[in-house]
């Protein structure tokens, strides 16, 4: 249903946003279930996953991989992280379009002095805190981000040291708003993400769907070179090629050269359907149809 990224410098409430905004997304009375993301569903330690560049690596391997995992149209996904880097808030983008569903951005805009300050404070009371070598290396490489890309838009900006965090603040609400109200055809303010061919997983298909297609094609391909020639240039009412199957209606004669070139273009379109629709056919019959039909389409318009 929809994927919510909250990115943020270290210690800038990003954590307490994602809880207020779950529960408030709980109470609002939403049917869709909402989880949150971070980097303690997985017990990892934030000092030792951001301690160096394949660490961080793998940290966020581990996070984009659950989130491609859960997003679903029947789901709110909270990513409770830094999410600092805009390739990666990219990548998440890609999920949610390739997913088909809304998407946006929360931001916890505090300044470098109150995360530094809560960092502190979270050490003296034996709470997860960063080290100060790792905390300053995080906030320099920050990437804050604009609502002019589309990676980071609809973007909702967070003030927790002015506005405090708590479930009735504005922006707690409208991201409320975004994410449950209703979308027809004349609503401009939600967008839901539309999956592309370049978005969508490949669907595998069985193990001979390909090998099916090749054999039964060129078995058609054999049926009608045969039929032709025992015809001897003679008029063709109808080819059979299987029982079951529908015949193949030509007026004039099919060389093979044509014929192998008809059989290349439908195997091809039959391979780049299947990325976006129906798998293709794994059994010889259904093969033998779909090209049958395509024939006779060809065929009658040449």
């Amino acid at each position: 249903m929809a994927l919510v990224v909250i990115c943020g410098q270290p210690c800038s409430g990003k954590s307490m946003a994602a809880a207020c905004l779950a529960e408030a997304l709980k109470e609002s009375g939403s049917n869709h279930a909402v989880r949150v993301i971070d980097e303690t569903s997985f017990h990892l330690d934030r000092n030792q996953s951001y301690a160096n560049m394949p660490a961080e690596k793998n940290l966020r391997g581990v996070l984009r991989s659950e989130v491609d995992r859960s997003v679903s149209r029947d789901s709110i996904i909270i990513v409770d992280s830094l999410n600092s880097i805009k390739g990666y808030r990219y990548e998440l983008w890609c999920l949610a379009r390739a997913a088909g569903i809304r998407y946006c951005v929360v931001y916890c805009d505090a300044d470098e002095t109150h995360c530094r300050k809560w960092n502190e404070e979270r050490r003296e009371k034996g709470e997860d805190a960063y080290n100060d070598k790792i905390f300053e290396d995080l906030v320099r490489r920050f990437e804050t981000p604009d609502r002019r890309n589309r990676w980071d838009s609809p973007l909702f900006e967070l003030w927790p040291h002015r506005e405090g965090m708590v479930g009735s603040s504005a922006a707690i609400l409208d991201v409320i708003l975004y994410l449950t109200k209703k979308v027809d055809s004349k609503t401009r303010d939600v967008k839901t993400l539309q999956p592309t061919i370049a978005t969508q997983n490949t669907r595998f298909s069985e193990a001979n769907s390909l090998y099916e297609l090749d054999r039964a094609t060129q078995e058609v391909s054999n049926a009608l070179v045969e039929a032709q020639s025992q015809a001897l240039g003679g008029p063709l009412n109808g080819v059979l090629v299987g029982q079951g199957l529908p015949p193949i209606n030509i007026s004039r004669p099919v060389g093979l050269p044509e014929l192998r070139s008809l059989r290349r273009t439908f195997i091809k379109l039959t391979g780049q359907t299947s990325l976006s629709g129906r798998p293709p056919p794994s059994d010889a019959d259904s093969a033998k149809r779909m090209f049958v039909d395509y024939l006779n389409r060809e065929l009658a318009n040449a």
